[in-house]
């Protein structure tokens, strides 16, 4: 893992310990200061230093940046167009230690489209439950069949916004990191952090 990924991997995992830049230090033998730069970017840290903090944080930073990360990226990014949530991750699960890159952006992926699905089981719990009552009230009587056919078809609108909005996220979102821009998923709960 090369800077400045190895940096933010390093300030994330030692976080996630709850341990200070002083106390990774101490643990690291090194000092305060070389552990700031190394987060921040500014150096590329020895391989004495590198094994400790690896050793410290339990999380192997040697490893160098997965082959093909962009490609590998691009799959993970248009996964959520189709919504089918095994396949981020496992992708996610199978490279997520190989490349800090490939765990950030499929714990996004993830979040958005467990986020969606959440969504979209709602919707169709809407309509399981929506569409028979209506057809038991126009067997009753109750109501004029027209209005009943138009609000059928509105039941419907969601899931087509839904299917349209992960489509056009998916999409643009491949093509933004494969150009190597910043990328973004409105809507996302953060469930894998």
């Amino acid at each position: 893992m090369k800077q400045p990924d190895l940096g933010l991997k390093v300030s994330e995992l030692r976080k996630e310990k709850g341990f200070t830049q002083e106390q990774l230090a101490e643990f690291c033998e090194v000092t305060p200061r070389t552990i700031q730069r190394i987060e921040s970017g500014e150096v590329e840290p020895r391989a004495f230093t590198r094994n400790s903090l690896s050793n410290v944080l339990e999380f192997d930073l040697g490893k160098n940046d997965v082959e093909n990360e962009r490609f590998w990226l691009a799959i993970l990014h248009l996964s959520s167009m189709f919504c089918i949530l095994p396949i981020p991750l496992l992708l996610w699960s199978w490279m997520k230690n190989r490349s800090y890159q490939i765990d950030r952006h499929g714990r996004d992926v993830l979040n958005f489209q467990i986020t969606i699905t959440l969504m979209l089981f709602a919707g169709g719990f809407c309509l399981a439950v929506g569409l028979p009552a209506m057809l038991i009230m126009l067997e009753q009587g109750v109501g004029n069949e027209a209005i009943m056919v138009v609000l059928a078809l509105a039941s419907l609108v969601p899931m087509l916004v839904i299917g349209i909005f992960i489509t056009y996220q998916g999409a643009v979102n491949t093509l933004r990191v494969l150009s190597e821009k910043p990328y973004h998923y409105p809507l996302s709960i953060k469930f894998v952090k």
